[in-house]
């Protein structure tokens, strides 16, 4: 390893274990293991039963559907992965995953490809966050099974609170370098449109706070949704957090209409019925989000309520790969 890449290597290290400590210290230790899933009888007890599943019923190599978790970091999206890991038809490879990550990125797209084909599984539930601008084309691959993506939403408020309680202003951050045209190739500058820089511009992000360049961040990564024309596939559901913790079962249900696989409880298991911290949810407290910001946010929150409350029945994505054994 050279010198830089291993200096760069621990900085990052040390920034991840400031963050780990900070975020325990906030939340507890309960859910720091929660979050990282590090509760080692769940882990072994999830990987036997996939085990299982590959003895018993196992695909053939080439034939498991990708599907792709995308949205927004901080949205909820762990919460669907620990639920649809515990479908033993469903290979997950979270963003921490090093076969197809580093630092939270996806490699190239040749080792996905062969990554997805290798598997023996149903499906394999890949989590590329800092790709979402991208899902459009990563539904596109060749070589691979017709896939499915799950677009993840979380009410403004709740979810910047919940990014500078672990990240600090690393939203702020990036909106000032797009600003300033310092963004690189940085994941969080690619794919904006000249409207979208314009946007980011007008609202001078060295002048705002850390939750309203929380907030912000939130309108310009969940507008992709629309940008990309995903509200017009049939491929992709947009999920909302809020709702998923309110009505898990029904969520749940309509989460496996779409996929195509058979409902079981225990993909809710963990998750307990109640009101998140979403506006109009007892006790709300609204962040000072800049009002601009504010303008912004309320406009897409009602955009994206629409497509998200959508209970028409969808394709099944893979009408020649039935689950027939649950393992």
């Amino acid at each position: 390893m050279a010198a830089d890449d291993e200096v760069s290597t621990l900085a990052y290290t040390a920034r991840r274990v400031r963050r780990h400590l900070r975020w325990a210290r906030t939340e507890g230790i309960g859910r720091l293991i929660e979050e990282d899933r590090l509760n080692p009888v769940d882990r072994i007890g999830t990987a036997l039963a996939k085990r299982r599943f590959r003895r018993r019923a196992g695909r053939a190599p080439g034939s498991a559907v990708p599907v792709y978790l995308v949205g927004l970091q901080r949205s909820g999206t762990n919460m669907l992965v620990r639920g649809l890991d515990s479908a033993p038809e469903v290979e997950v490879r979270n963003e921490n995953d090093r076969t197809l990550f580093h630092r939270f990125q996806l490699r190239p797209d040749e080792v996905l490809t062969a990554t997805v084909q290798r598997s023996r599984h149903a499906y394999v539930l890949v989590k590329p966050l800092c790709e979402s601008h991208r899902v459009d084309e990563l539904l596109a691959l060749p070589g691979l099974v017709p896939g499915r993506a799950l677009w993840v939403y979380r009410d403004v408020d709740d979810r910047a609170r919940s990014e500078v309680a672990k990240f600090g202003d690393a939203n702020l951050r990036a909106l000032q370098a797009i600003a300033d045209g310092t963004i690189g190739r940085r994941w969080q500058g690619q794919r904006l449109d000249a409207d979208t820089m314009e946007l980011i511009r007008g609202h001078d992000p060295h002048r705002l706070d850390p939750h309203s360049g929380a907030a912000l961040f939130w309108y310009v990564r969940n507008s992709l949704f629309f940008q990309l024309g995903l509200d017009q596939r049939a491929d992709v559901l947009l999920c909302r957090y809020d709702t998923l913790v309110a009505e898990p079962a029904a969520q749940v249900r309509r989460l496996c209409a779409f996929l195509g696989f058979p409902y079981h409880p225990r993909l809710h298991a963990h998750i307990a019925p109640r009101q998140s911290h979403a506006a109009g949810a007892a006790g709300y407290q609204p962040l000072p989000i800049d009002p601009r910001v504010r303008a912004l946010c309320d406009e897409l929150t009602d955009r994206l309520a629409r497509p998200a409350a959508d209970a028409r029945p969808v394709a099944d994505a893979r009408s020649d790969h039935e689950v027939a054994d649950r393992g």
